[in-house]
């Protein structure tokens, strides 16, 4: 390697340190402003005509476009993993600046002691994204049905019974005490929030289909929905895309560790707390989507359904939901495994005249 450096990411400026092995010359700096064209011509400014250059970088926010203009201009990026950078840095004696982090990746990189991070292509941080965004809309369609309950319990309205508010039977319910209990401030909450309900249901179903075509033509989704019950396809593609690829080095309790789902417990010279709690350290978009697989080994048809009847039985349903994630999260590691980088391959299947054009993945 003839360069080495270490790039330190801000959203206002991106400060950069960097060693010549061949020469010695350190250089240090800013790039101002941090955004792909200035990244982009900083780096043909500096390296032109080299081709040894190797810059690390935290996984934080704004990775992704440093990533993918470095590798454009033919150099190596490597992502370093934040949490275990920071050990690398050891007790803070003084302020750390953003010139010390910058030192500090290029130090690590140098000696071959930089915690290194996958960088996913971009196909999986495209779907990622979409998952994302697809958990955020849920979050705020039950956020707006939350609202209305909350209007209605505040006006002292009798309770609706278990019916869901966006069915055509809920909404007649909804309508009649509204109009009955209800004064015209908490009818206006109610329509502004079933406005905000609509508008949310109408991305959702848009998004859903998305994420149907794609685990539908996806090799990874595709096997796993084939294989494991209760998987469907936004939990099959949360589980390709976060955990699968070549050479990723999971085992299957590293898996789980990964999703968040392992118990974690507090524990200090033979003294062991005896609260224990998820570390929910992983993805939430694939603990919440295995969560909700979970739940299906509930039905009596499930393959499972004895043991999670049995566990539910002596604990509690929420207990035998978590046994049931880890168990598919541990069974969808290995079948990824097998698949390595084909997982994210996109298969043009009969039938799929669709294609997959608004998120701009296409076979």
């Amino acid at each position: 390697m003839s360069i080495v450096g270490g790039l330190d990411v801000h959203r206002r400026q991106i400060t950069f340190d960097y060693l010549d092995t061949d020469t010695g010359q350190v250089c240090c700096g800013r790039i101002e402003p941090a955004d792909r064209p200035g990244l982009r011509a900083w780096l043909a400014r500096r390296f032109t005509g080299r081709v040894d250059v190797d810059l690390a970088f935290e996984a934080g926010p704004g990775w992704r476009y440093v990533a993918e203009e470095i590798t454009a201009a033919g150099f190596r990026a490597h992502l370093a993993e934040p949490a275990q950078t920071a050990h690398q840095r050891g007790p803070k004696r003084r302020a750390k600046t953003d010139r010390a982090d910058a030192r500090l990746l290029r130090d690590l990189l140098l000696k071959d002691d930089l915690p290194r991070c996958w960088i996913p292509p971009g196909i999986v941080l495209d779907c990622r994204a979409i998952l994302e965004t697809y958990r955020d809309l849920r979050e705020q369609h039950e956020g707006w049905l939350q609202r209305i309950r909350a209007v209605l319990f505040h006006h002292g309205c009798p309770h609706l019974g278990p019916q869901n508010l966006t069915t055509r039977i809920g909404r007649d319910r909804l309508a009649q005490a509204a109009g009955e209990h209800l004064p015209p401030t908490g009818r206006w909450q109610i329509e502004t929030a079933l406005g905000q309900v609509d508008r949310l249901e109408a991305d959702l179903v848009r998004l859903y289909w998305q994420i149907a075509q794609i685990a539908r033509r996806m090799r990874g989704p595709r096997l796993l929905r084939e294989q494991l019950y209760g998987v469907g396809p936004v939990t099959a593609l949360a589980l390709t895309v976060w955990l699968g690829g070549s050479n990723r080095g999971f085992s299957s309790r590293g898996a789980v560790r990964f999703t968040g789902l392992d118990v974690t417990v507090h524990s200090s010279d033979g003294k062991r707390s005896s609260h224990e709690h998820l570390s929910k350290q992983g993805p939430p978009v694939l603990r919440w989507a295995l969560y909700e697989a979970g739940k299906l080994s509930a039905q009596h048809r499930a393959p499972d359904h004895t043991y999670y009847a049995a566990v539910a039985e002596r604990i509690d349903g929420k207990r035998a939901t978590l046994a049931e994630a880890r168990k598919l999260t541990r069974q969808a590691i290995h079948l990824l495994a097998g698949l390595g980088d084909d997982a994210f391959t996109l298969d043009a299947l009969r039938g799929a005249t669709k294609p997959i054009h608004p998120l701009g993945l296409t076979a």
